[in-house]
């Protein structure tokens, strides 16, 4: 095995007359022997990421009512028993409104990320957390921050410097591999971006590194090359995923073809959700593997949740609100079904993260997400006691499989913690009765 190989080597070659390269995940070639850190000493990275999903939960369906490591999972957690080791369970903090009207899908999402209430609809009173960890942590890769939207909208993003500075959301695999993987470098903040699915008819990635990947495999050990293959591989599959979906279908007599329609595998039917939202992790996860960026925002569904069902009118925002509570179960039982999908998908992502081997570990262990919604009990617009979970051990920092219980406590003592795991010389986050000096010590590995 090469000692010449560093973090910074690339596999080079050409696509459509252009000079292409592809960032490599990290191999052992690159680490110290204990595949800890980098081989120069310098820590691996850690990466900061959002999950969003819209209208809440449950309450009594959701809040687990044990604390500590020993807590069991209610019924609108259960999707996540694959994942529970990674996770970490927050109930019961509160976006605190300080007399200000609750301004429905906005204040929570808004107060939770900002540290402080909106005064009127659509104020955004500071940046949003991911913002600030990006000033910090942001500046050293390709991308500051990737931000995707599962149901087909740009402006669906929630990672904002201010109400008129947002970073707009990549809506399809292709247009996000396009801008990762593709020949042509891309303003991450242009929402206008169109991809050229050219490139990808013309040659993948792949085939353009080939000779220079033979070159990389002599200078690699053993584990490192099936490292490599690994990664080579998730890559192709993807490429092979999207590939299908820009080929000419093969003719059908019985077919008429309709009016022109808008692209039905981006929507916000639930399936089409659940599709594009788990092909995009996947990329994303590369994307990091790859330090192309270190910060990144997922919205499953946006607040005011527009996520339906095929051939159902009724979506779920309108199911929050119109369905009756079944007086059998003691839920809405439509609207409930898409907060199990919601939990199934966030499960789907963390699989993306902890799938990746890095180090001595995986993507995920090097990793923080927070997941949340702007809502607890959607049909009466609740910011207390919103649901939220972190995943990953921001690379060793976080203790991960409990259950912490707030008492109305601010969110913005989630937030404190967040910024503190990650390194921020911060000692209070917050506005008015939000600000808080006190992270959650039960988080501290």
């Amino acid at each position: 095995m090469s000692r010449d190989l560093t973090r910074r080597t690339f596999l080079h070659g050409a696509m459509s007359g252009a000079a292409f390269s592809l960032g490599l995940p990290i191999f052992d070639a690159f680490l110290n022997d204990a595949g800890t850190a980098w081989a120069d000493g310098g820590q691996l990275p850690v990466r900061f990421g959002t999950w969003f999903w819209g209208c809440g939960m449950n309450p009594p369906r959701w809040n687990p009512a044990e604390t500590g490591a020993g807590y069991e999972l209610t019924t609108e957690l259960s999707p996540l028993a694959p994942i529970r080791e990674h996770l970490n369970v927050l109930s019961g903090f509160s976006v605190l409104l300080d007399g200000r009207p609750n301004h429905p899908h906005h204040s929570g999402v808004i107060g939770m990320l900002t540290g402080a209430p909106p005064t009127r609809s659509k104020d955004v009173p500071a940046p949003t957390l991911d913002v600030l960890i990006a000033d910090e942590i942001g500046s050293a890769t390709r991308f500051r921050s990737l931000e995707i939207a599962a149901t087909g909208n740009p402006r669906h993003s929630y990672s904002l410097r201010s109400e008129s500075v947002a970073n707009p959301s990549e809506v399809s695999p292709l247009a996000l591999y396009t801008r990762v993987f593709g020949s042509g470098f891309r303003d991450p903040n242009d929402a206008a971006f169109v991809p050229d699915p050219e490139v990808m008819v013309r040659q993948s990635v792949i085939s353009a590194v080939m000779e220079d990947r033979r070159r990389l495999e002599r200078e690699l050990g053993s584990h490192d090359r099936q490292r490599l293959d690994e990664f080579l591989t998730s890559l192709r599959q993807l490429e092979h995923q999207l590939a299908m979906q820009l080929e000419k279908p093969p003719p059908l007599a019985a077919c008429v073809q309709p009016e022109p329609a808008l692209d039905s595998e981006v929507s916000a039917e639930i399936g089409h959700a659940i599709a594009n939202h788990e092909q995009m992790a996947g990329l994303l996860a590369l994307a990091l593997a790859c330090d192309q960026t270190r910060v990144f925002n997922t919205v499953f569904s946006y607040g005011a949740s527009n996520l339906h069902r095929a051939g159902n009118s009724a979506g779920h925002h309108t199911l929050t609100h119109e369905e009756p509570i079944d007086s059998a179960l003691g839920y809405q039982p439509n609207a409930s079904f898409f907060v199990d999908r919601s939990m199934e998908a966030w499960t789907t992502f963390v699989q993306k993260l902890a799938g990746i081997r890095e180090g001595d570990g995986t993507l995920l262990d090097n990793c923080l997400v927070l997941a949340h919604s702007e809502t607890s009990f959607a049909k009466v617009h609740d910011v207390s006691g919103l649901p939220v979970m972190t995943a990953g051990r921001a690379g060793g920092r976080l203790r991960t499989g409990i259950h912490v219980a707030g008492t109305n406590d601010p969110t913005t003592r989630i937030g404190l913690t967040v910024q503190q795991l990650l390194g921020l010389s911060v000692d209070k986050w917050g506005a008015g009765s939000m600000q808080t000096q006190k992270p959650i010590g039960e988080l501290f590995a």
